[in-house]
């Protein structure tokens, strides 16, 4: 057993509760439905998901706790360059209470990818998230292509799929 002392607790409980708190509040979103529109800002400014249509966009809820998180941050770098001329774009959702919290993650973690910030935890309830990190493929039509719960190497390649396929689908 590793000695926790009260910051490292508090943040590992409320982490807890945070991933909790989604799952009685919350249905997941079917895939083919439409995916709920959001205006949240972000350090370039407000970002509003129905402006995206036109493009495939990748919605990722994370937090700075979030190990798996910490993970998928270079792959989706990586994903967003390589595909970025094909019309797609991630969005990362951050869920973190303190704004400040989220930006000491992304000075050790940099994102060449869009960030906005949910401190209220509001879009998660809408999209039916029920843990960290949730991602949503979203097709140019604004329906859900493609979601996925977690993050490991071993199944990047399968959402690489999932997102190749979606940029060279007829416009």
């Amino acid at each position: 057993m590793i000695p926790l002392n009260g910051k490292k607790f508090r943040t590992l409980l409320l982490a807890s509760l945070f991933c909790v708190s989604f799952s009685g509040t919350s249905q997941a979103l079917e895939v083919g439905s439409k995916a709920p529109d959001f205006v949240l800002s972000g350090d370039q400014g407000s970002v509003k998901l129905s402006s995206t249509a036109g493009s495939v966009v990748y919605v990722d809820f994370w937090a700075s706790w979030c190990g798996p998180c910490k993970q998928s941050f270079g792959w989706m770098n990586e994903m967003q360059e390589k595909y970025r001329a094909k019309g797609f774009k991630i969005i990362g959702i951050n869920l973190d209470g303190k704004t400040e919290d989220a930006k000491k993650f992304l000075a050790q973690n940099p994102a060449k990818f869009t960030v906005v910030y949910d401190a209220k935890g509001d879009m998660p309830k809408v999209y039916g998230v029920k843990g960290m990190p949730t991602s949503f493929l979203i097709g140019r039509d604004g329906k859900i292509i493609f979601q996925h719960l977690g993050f490991k190497a071993s199944e990047a390649g399968k959402i690489e799929q999932e997102i190749k396929a979606a940029v060279e689908a007829k416009k």
